[in-house]
């Protein structure tokens, strides 16, 4: 009886150490990316493509740049940030809390006005907003979302934002955004062109003149216990078909200032 008592401790001892390691394993072949949510399109595709290559599978948390960057610096164990300007990936540089030599701008962003499916309003130009048909204007946050700050920039510039500003909601990120133009409860969006589907509606695209250019840094989040792996998605999202697949979903590409 005693000798089959301590089998089945080894037994279970044995157990609890491969599940340990599974699990363990499991853990450092996971990343988790903080990205903005004008990548929800392009990540989705290069999320599986990542993994494919190099088996490790990535989790990603969207929103809005600004409160993506407090939750780092609150300790939120992300291992990357995908943000969608560069003044939020500097800053947490500046307090150490990027991994050195990890900051890069991966991509420029496109602004447009977007109409969505079955809308009956027509627009040729940014201007019809002013139309009273248009009762309401989606728009980002512009204090936390770069893409709505890049907006107001530009209404601001086309000397219209005095008259539409009354007709203005705001979104907490650029995906609700879209979200209320697409639901009927706004006639138009100001949205990143990459979260316009093929055939989705009809946009114009908003002159890059009128705002600051959006573009795009990330960095290896230093507290991340998973450097190597995390280095391998920036690397990844840098490199050829990372730049592709972004290409594709409507971004420039970076410039050389970085």
């Amino acid at each position: 009886m005693r000798e089959f008592l301590v089998v089945c401790l080894v037994l279970i001892s044995i157990s609890c150490r491969s599940q340990s390691s599974k699990n363990n394993q499991a853990n450092r072949s996971e990343l988790v990316v903080a990205a903005a949510a004008n990548l929800t399109e392009a990540f989705a595709e290069i999320g599986p493509r990542f993994t494919s290559k190099t088996g490790i599978h990535v989790v990603f948390s969207f929103g809005a740049t600004a409160d993506l960057a407090r939750q780092i610096e609150n300790g939120a164990p992300f291992d990357v940030f995908a943000a969608a300007d560069t003044e939020h990936v500097d800053l947490l540089e500046r307090k150490d809390l990027i991994t050195p030599g990890t900051r890069a701008i991966y991509a420029r962003g496109r602004l447009v006005m977007w109409l969505p499916p079955g809308t009956t309003l027509k627009a040729t130009q940014i201007g019809d907003i002013t139309a009273k048909s248009f009762e309401r204007i989606a728009i980002a946050k512009p204090d936390i979302a770069p893409y709505g700050q890049a907006t107001v920039e530009s209404l601001r510039a086309f000397g219209i934002w005095n008259q539409i500003e009354p007709k203005v909601i705001y979104g907490q990120n650029v995906s609700q955004t879209k979200q209320y133009a697409a639901t009927g409860n706004a006639e138009v969006a100001f949205i990143p062109l990459a979260l316009v589907k093929l055939g989705e509606g009809t946009y114009i695209e908003v002159n890059e003149e009128s705002h600051k250019p959006i573009n795009q840094a990330l960095g290896v989040v230093k507290d991340s216990p998973k450097q190597a792996a995390a280095r391998q998605f920036v690397e990844f999202l840098l490199g050829a078909e990372g730049q592709d697949i972004l290409l594709q979903k409507g971004y420039s590409k970076p410039r050389v200032e970085q």
